[in-house]
């Protein structure tokens, strides 16, 4: 395998503040818990709560695009960050449950305003020929850091829940605080950039509204399995716990098969084919979770599933970032990240129904089935951008016996 180039120092510094800030990121998962135990709320209130947090993150990324295009990168990621420890300190320190639900609102408002600066940071500190292995690594870090996250969060959990937010807060301002010190100054936009022709030219860009479409079931299948999981296992007669240890065989599997990025013959695949491929993997660890009815078995699938995922993460925000007009990734990435708000929002209603209808064997055999159905719409409408197509040739012409 040929020695891969060194990221540079802005995209390294980067990945180990996110890695700082995702070990506090385990909050979240228990905003609902926070709100029955301390507040009293009932099941059906703690979920609209969790709704409303959901439907907060799309204007939040929307925010966090126009934001970083018109006052800069590092500025919006340091507000979006700060922003993210007043709302968890906030809900922290709520006496009530209208100050809690306020807090999450908040939370869910400022939640999203860093990804859109931080994605486009490593899209335009790397040339293209690096953009699929950087975004890569920004996923791998985020799942390292999610690693950690559990085990602090098993530790504080039992203490008090209102700590995990206190937690996530300090994070949050350790975060903010390396990448004011470490980053480079923001700089202006290219000369001859009208932001406010960027403002509206991805809702007019039928290449990246294609990838939306089929990033949006992508993010919805993700959070499928991240949101549906443990309720399935339980159906299934096993811990629901186990669902952690199978998050972390994911996360590890990100971390552990990086290695596989950089392999020549995956570099020589044009964007659609590998994420048809990507789209592969996820059908055959979903069908395994389907059939799955032990730990190990289940341990695989969320191994393969976890290969897929790798694929699109890498692909698809380097494509992103490729579509975009100078001075304009910023607001392109924003809006094809309101994918997962979409599918954060959708995604526990579509899955209880249908577990709680049909069962876990056609809950994840569904998911596997829409996985090989944008397999094949991948390969149709997935556009082929000419940064990473040539950066493929090039590939292929320092491979012997390439073609």
């Amino acid at each position: 395998m040929p020695r891969s180039e060194p990221l540079p120092r802005t995209v390294r510094l980067l990945l180990l503040a996110r890695v700082v800030n995702r070990l506090g990121a385990f909050s979240l998962p228990f905003l609902t818990a926070l709100i029955r135990a301390d507040h009293g709320a009932s099941l059906t209130t703690a979920g609209l709560v969790s709704a409303a947090f959901g439907l907060a993150t799309i204007p939040s990324r929307l925010a966090g695009g126009r934001l970083s295009d018109r006052i800069g990168r590092r500025t919006t990621v340091v507000l979006g960050l700060c922003a993210c420890a007043v709302a968890q300190l906030a809900i922290a320190a709520s006496a009530s449950l209208t100050w809690a639900v306020a807090g999450a609102v908040l939370l869910g408002l400022a939640f999203e305003l860093y990804e859109p600066p931080s994605q486009a940071i490593i899209g335009g500190s790397v040339p293209e020929r690096q953009r699929v292995r950087a975004f890569s690594l920004f996923s791998a870090a985020l799942a390292a850091g999610g690693m950690g996250a559990g085990l602090l969060a098993a530790l504080l959990g039992r203490w008090d829940l209102r700590w995990l937010f206190v937690t996530d807060a300090a994070t949050c301002l350790a975060c903010a605080l390396l990448i004011r010190l470490a980053l480079p100054h923001d700089r202006p936009a290219p000369p001859g950039v009208h932001l406010d022709d960027i403002a509206v030219r991805p809702l007019r860009d039928r290449a990246l509204l294609s990838v939306l479409a089929t990033g949006t079931a992508y993010a919805l299948i993700n959070q499928q399995t991240v949101m549906t999981l443990p309720l399935a296992l339980a159906r299934q007669g096993l811990p629901a716990a186990d669902a952690g240890l199978l998050f972390t065989a994911a996360a590890a599997t990100i971390v552990l098969a990086q290695p596989l990025v950089r392999l020549p013959w995956v570099n020589r695949l044009t964007t659609p084919v590998a994420l048809a491929l990507a789209h592969l993997l996820l059908a055959a660890g979903l069908t395994g979770y389907a059939l799955a009815r032990t730990l190990p078995a289940l341990l695989v699938s969320a191994a393969v599933c976890s290969l897929g995922d790798l694929l699109v993460m890498g692909r698809v925000y380097a494509l992103v970032t490729d579509l975009a007009p100078p001075g304009g990734s910023g607001r392109y990435l924003a809006v094809f990240g309101t994918s997962w708000g979409v599918a954060a929002t959708l995604a526990p209603v579509l899955g209880t129904q249908l577990l709680a209808r049909t069962g876990t064997a056609t809950l994840w055999s569904t998911m596997a089935a829409l996985c090989l159905l944008l397999a094949v719409l991948h390969l149709r409408v997935t556009p082929q951008s000419p940064g990473l197509r040539n950066v493929a040739e090039a590939v292929g012409r320092r491979v012997p016996g390439a073609a």
